[in-house]
């Protein structure tokens, strides 16, 4: 039988758990759309626009680079180049090989894209080639809609005008490597092509690349852009101005000739560097958009090594260039006077030892004091004062004067040379300290590495009495074109030496060398309107066999001695220190001094009026009537 209360009751509760359930689906929805519309609208909004709005990271302008008196050394030109984005694209492959018919590709084109792609995420831009021609904008134009993910982008690419100029100086740019995103960060690098790879671009790499920028572009569904519709604009990196005078420049490189080697100009008052030479050179303009394989194989295989940067990672021993500063420790220690006098018997002998230790002149140079052992480059005086000082406090001295330690220069990569020592010796040898090491370490021979760049921190610091500063090639910055440059610090200077009687021996000793009855540059004053002080040096490669003496000019040219000269000038008002260091050159009398000459010419001609006042050297000693022989090793 049926019961009415019983059913309505049950109807009830069906009704109202019904009820309840819709109830909790309603606001179950409402909290959805809630979610969606407030909690997460900009998560989905972003992903909407995303869909319609594309995000084009925008290059800044890359830093120009310029030289002392405004010479454009590096700057921006136009181009345009094919990216291609893996995750849009179906068949990279085939869209490669279809895009191959359109545009020329090399195998380094090729390779560079491969690599690229494997060190990049899917939906990032992969450059496929850098510089397209006109024609081939063209062609792609036309067929455009043929190729979803590819995309022609403008960009401004570098170019260095005075080319293998200053090749080691400003460095090149090159393609963003795996390397780089590896040290540098992915995230960092992502919208970038290119990075400075060496010199001067690498150093300041930070600073000249600017900030990066994008815009939002509107696409429709078929991915063609249809306007810019946003923009958070990019900022330009900061112009940078060297220490450097381009025409110092060249003219150092040509005084060389076709000869090899490294050349350093500084300015002793500030160590700004003026000039920074090393031969051969190379075009940096190969480097910026990948360089071919047979262009690079021609300069890898150079037996020259146009790559190697002899000022920054190159050196040797440093020859009698390196007497001016073991006389001036000789002074400071107290172990000599200027005035004391040493025999020169044309051989030096430590006690017990039968084989001696020659001097340049056969026979010797009878007595001398400090003066006239920089002038003649006396080896006997040197060989006996390092024995009396002891490797100790030679190292000392030396260390204190800047050898075995970087300069300083704002370039990554300086090598700190060896200045010998038992320790030094010990560890790379495994091999005691012996008497006859300290005896060749005076006359800079043995063990001794020693950078051009070195030279010239220490030959300025003779030339401005005795301050010792770091060498750098950034004068100053810009951050806009119509800015005034903003010098930049000059970094701290150390006293190495007092300027007093000392430092005032070793640098007439140094103007002996060029005006002096027996000095050995003595060609180079001849006609000079400015006064020179210097000091020449040679290097030998191999030494003599028993008793016999080599003839370098003999010998192999790979053998062949390192010829150096070191100076400065004005010698009574320094502008500036050269170091010329010439491979193979056999004297740097005959060899290197010269071409010191040529670019302190090119430095101070141009400064000098032509008066009968400076008609001839005002040597404060007189100078030759006519060039002197060739002097022998030194």
């Amino acid at each position: 039988m049926k019961n009415p209360s019983a059913e309505a009751d049950q109807f009830q509760r069906r009704a109202a758990v019904g009820f309840l359930g819709i109830a909790a689906v309603m606001i179950g929805l409402c909290l959805g759309y809630f979610r969606l519309q407030v909690w997460q609208h900009e998560e989905y909004k972003t992903r909407s626009e995303a869909n319609r709005i594309k995000l084009r990271p925008v290059v800044p302008a890359r830093g120009l680079i310029y030289d002392r008196n405004g010479r454009l050394l590096a700057d921006n030109i136009p181009a345009y180049r094919l990216e291609i984005v893996p995750d849009q694209v179906e068949d990279v492959d085939a869209t490669v090989q279809a895009l191959a018919r359109r545009v020329s590709l090399s195998k380094e084109d090729l390779e560079q894209f491969r690599l690229a792609r494997r060190a990049t995420r899917g939906f990032r831009p992969v450059t496929l080639k850098l510089r397209l021609s006109e024609e081939e904008r063209a062609r792609l134009a036309v067929d455009r809609h043929l190729f979803p993910g590819v995309d022609v982008v403008p960009y401004l690419t570098r170019r260095y005008p005075l080319e293998s100029a200053l090749a080691h100086v400003i460095g090149y740019v090159g393609r963003v490597d795996a390397n780089d995103l590896e040290r540098l960060g992915d995230s960092k690098y992502s919208a970038l092509t290119h990075v400075g790879k060496s010199g001067i671009e690498r150093y300041y790499e930070d600073s000249l690349r600017g900030e990066i920028g994008y815009e939002q572009v509107e696409q429709n569904v078929e991915g063609r852009s249809l306007g810019v519709v946003g923009r958070v604009p990019a900022k330009p990196g900061p112009d940078l101005q060297l220490s450097i005078d381009a025409d110092l420049q060249r003219a150092a490189a040509n005084a060389f000739g076709d000869m090899d080697g490294s050349a350093v100009a500084v300015d002793p008052r500030t160590g700004e560097v003026l000039a920074m030479v090393s031969l051969p050179s190379f075009d940096s303009n190969l480097f910026v958009n990948g360089i071919s394989h047979k262009d690079y194989r021609i300069l890898t295989e150079n037996p020259s090594r146009p790559l190697f940067d002899r000022n920054l990672h190159g050196g040797g021993p440093p020859g009698s260039t390196v007497k001016p500063f073991v006389g001036l420790a000789g002074l400071e220690s107290g172990m000599r006077t200027p005035e004391d006098k040493i025999l020169s018997t044309g051989e030096f002998h430590l006690p017990g030892v039968a084989r001696g230790f020659r001097d340049s002149h056969a026979g010797g140079h009878g007595w001398v004091d400090l003066r006239e052992s920089i002038a003649q480059s006396v080896n006997t005086y040197y060989y006996k004062l390092a024995i009396d000082m002891g490797i100790g406090k030679f190292d000392e001295y030396l260390s204190r004067y800047g050898f075995g330690k970087p300069t300083g220069i704002d370039l990554r990569g300086e090598s700190s040379g060896v200045l010998p020592s038992p320790e030094w010796k010990m560890k790379r040898y495994r091999q005691p300290w012996y008497p006859g090491e300290t005896v060749n370490s005076g006359i800079g021979q043995g063990y001794w590495v020693v950078t051009p760049l070195q030279l010239a921190q220490a030959t300025a610091s003779i030339a401005n009495g005795g301050l010792r500063r770091p060498l750098h090639l950034a004068k100053a910055r810009r951050h806009g074109f119509n800015e005034a440059w903003m010098p930049l610090p000059l970094p701290a200077a150390q006293r190495i030496a007092a300027n007093g009687p000392n430092m005032k021996a070793v640098q007439e000793g140094m103007v002996g060398t060029i005006y002096g009855s027996h000095g050995t540059a003595r060609a180079i004053g001849v006609g000079a309107p400015y006064l020179i002080a210097g000091k020449t040096g040679t290097a030998q490669r191999v030494s003599r066999k028993g008793n016999v003496s080599v003839n370098p000019h003999q010998l192999p040219l790979h053998l062949r001695h390192r010829a150096l000269f070191i100076g400065y000038a004005p010698a009574d008002n320094p502008s500036i220190a050269v170091v010329v260091v010439v491979e193979h050159g056999g004297f740097g009398a005959s060899t290197a001094a010269p071409i010191a000459r040529k670019i302190m010419d090119a430095w101070l001609l141009p400064k000098i009026a032509p008066t009968p006042a400076t008609a001839s050297a005002p040597a404060p000693l007189p100078a030759p009537a006519s060039a002197p022989a060739p002097e022998t090793v030194r």
